[in-house]
């Protein structure tokens, strides 16, 4: 196909699906659109925001950084209007939202690595195997100190470093490491906002820590990425091995919730719209890895149906873990 047939294909797609700008002469949106949840995905959301703003200067968008479960507590009691989200809605919530009579619209809008980091003096921690991980933070894990990995490397204690109990990266990340029934070690230094498990990890050449790959990406300078061992030799996170799937556990999607009545709202509608238009180049300029082109032609078509309920948890509760092509409709 050439350059001009590809362009015309894509613009018809985004008619659509209903994912198109707003024409330079239409009335100028009022109102506010508040949005809280996620710190991993608050920079892509944030880019939104603002290149949205340039254009509507008389909507005033606020997004807010409580953590994945913290925005929803707020979204499924009413509360905002959009909830960024590092995992999916958790059954619980889910039922919390129908309680309060809040429908919902999911949508997957980029991938993340989540990326495990330590000091750039930390010479002798260039991979960790699951199992490694696991004896680190878990509760009943035995690595206290770095030579508890391996008997070659430092008898200094391990400084570790997490998101705090209300982020969707610490919930999921728990689920792969430790189990869905276990438990993270409690003598931790923990915070929702990802910038300050930078200066943490970044201050203490003994420490670890782990958070999305943006976060990382966006401060190599000062941090080192560990690469994990899977049982699949050792994977470190780049764009190519978030986006193909072979960063396994690690790899997962980021979401956005919408609440099905505020969509009704005209600047509500027109953010949602900017948004998908503008995923694959906000997502990437932040750091973070664009979905595949038809993932995001079954999302704008998912947003211009208002398709209600989500498709990554199960009717046991569970988080579905097949890959996002096979498990989004």
């Amino acid at each position: 196909m050439n350059t001009l047939s590809l362009i015309a294909s894509l613009t018809l797609l985004a008619t659509s699906s209903g994912v198109h700008a707003r024409t330079q002469d239409a009335a100028p949106l009022k109102g506010a659109i508040k949005i809280d949840g996620s710190s991993t995905v608050y920079p892509i959301t944030e880019a939104v925001a603002e290149e949205f703003n340039k254009s509507e200067k008389k909507v005033r968008v606020t997004v807010g950084i409580s953590g994945t479960g913290g925005g929803f507590k707020r979204f499924c009691a009413g509360e905002v209007d959009i909830a960024d989200a590092s995992r999916p809605i958790k059954k619980a919530e889910a039922e919390a939202a129908a309680k309060s009579g809040v429908e919902f619209v999911e949508l997957p809008i980029a991938y993340d690595g989540l990326t495990i980091v330590v000091h750039p003096k930390n010479t002798w921690c260039s991979s960790l195997t699951l199992a490694d991980v696991k004896k680190i933070y878990s509760a009943s894990g035995t690595a206290k100190l770095w030579k508890d990995i391996n008997p070659t490397w430092p008898a200094v204690a391990i400084k570790v470093y997490s998101p705090g109990t209300d982020s969707g990266t610490f919930d999921y990340f728990k689920e792969v490491t430790v189990g869905k029934d276990g438990a993270i070690r409690s003598d931790i230094s923990v915070s929702e906002d990802d910038n300050v498990l930078v200066r943490g990890v970044a201050g203490d050449e003994n420490s670890i820590g782990f958070f999305g790959c943006a976060y990382y990406f966006e401060n190599k300078e000062q941090l080192k990425a560990v690469g994990i061992d899977n049982g699949k030799g050792v994977i470190m996170p780049t764009v190519d091995t978030i986006e193909n799937g072979s960063y396994t556990p690690f790899s997962r999607p980021l979401f956005i919730y919408i609440n099905k009545a505020s969509a009704a709202r005209p600047e509500v509608e027109a953010f949602v719209a900017f948004y998908l238009a503008h995923a694959t180049e906000l997502v990437n300029e932040v750091g973070y890895v664009k979905l595949p082109a038809a993932i995001y032609a079954k999302v704008a078509n998912n947003w211009k149906l208002r398709r209600i309920g989500t498709q990554f948890t199960t009717a046991a509760g569970d988080a579905v873990t097949t890959p996002l092509a096979q498990a989004y409709e």
